[in-house]
């Protein structure tokens, strides 16, 4: 048996000690959200987006205004299920049983856009090394690729960095440099999308990510780069958004979504246990 056979075979009888299954002691509609938020930390892992325990990804409980859904601290994003995520308010109540508690930055970065964002029923937030390299430049993402000018350009905003996020009055200042963004770039530490579900919000983390690591492998090339003009970074700007939207060829991320769950039922079918 090969070596990715071998792996597979474990994540298939992945078991946690002090995780029972939640499948028929939560509302439908909850434990639907539960597998796509699971599907949403598998996916991370695959492609090589984790970062040990850090990091998070989290969204809102359908039909709640203050409850979400997030990871618990101790797992590895290889290791999630829709059984383990953990149900927690804004105020940091846990509100369903484990053994296992929440990470504080975790909480604070995600619980801010929950409180605020009533669109963004999913956060996602990365320490990838090309996210975090982009990060820690002072431009910022550059408008020179048009996987950057698609995500769409014009819904990125940036935050500045404040150290480690353990103090709650960040979230009203993460939240105000949010905005109406769908993307952001937390300055000397990582990236961040949100999204009205779980697939448009990993799609356009996708697209973030993306754009990062082809300005670095572009910069990396010790050669001058070659910029755009205005009128050029606009018009993309605007077709990248209609090709994002619902409406648009990537109906919003949901196709690609479709297709990712297509791959985890196949390979990591665990994940919705």
């Amino acid at each position: 048996m090969n070596q990715l056979a071998q792996d597979l075979g474990r994540l298939n009888t992945l078991s946690i000690p002090g995780i029972e299954s939640l499948r028929n002691k939560v509302s439908p509609a909850e434990w639907n959200a539960r597998v796509e938020l699971a599907a949403a930390y598998r996916l991370t892992a695959i492609m090589e987006w984790s970062d040990m325990l850090g990091t998070h990804i989290s969204c809102r409980v359908p039909d709640t205004e203050d409850q979400f859904l997030i990871n618990p601290y101790g797992l590895l994003f290889e290791e999630v299920t829709a059984s383990s995520l953990i149900k927690c308010d804004t105020a940091g109540n846990k509100l369903s049983d484990s053994p296992y508690e929440i990470n504080a930055a975790g909480f604070t970065i995600h619980s801010a856009v929950h409180m605020g964002r009533h669109d963004a029923h999913a956060v996602m937030h990365l320490h990838t090394g090309y996210g975090v390299a982009v990060s820690a430049q002072d431009d910022g993402l550059l408008p020179i690729t048009q996987k950057a000018l698609t995500m769409p350009f014009d819904q990125l905003r940036y935050h500045d960095y404040e150290g480690v996020a353990h103090d709650l009055t960040e979230r009203e200042r993460l939240l105000k440099d949010l905005g109406d963004g769908a993307m952001l770039i937390l300055r000397n530490h990582g990236t961040l999308t949100v999204g009205s579900t779980v697939g448009e919000m990993f799609a356009r983390m996708y697209r973030l990510e993306t754009a990062c690591k082809f300005q670095i492998l572009a910069m990396s090339g010790d050669a001058k780069l070659r910029g755009l003009p205005q009128e050029v970074i606009d018009h993309t700007a605007q077709q990248g958004a209609e090709i994002m939207s619902k409406g648009g060829r990537a109906a919003g991320g949901r196709l690609m979504w479709e297709a990712l769950l297509r791959k985890l039922d196949r390979e990591q079918p665990t994940y919705a246990s």
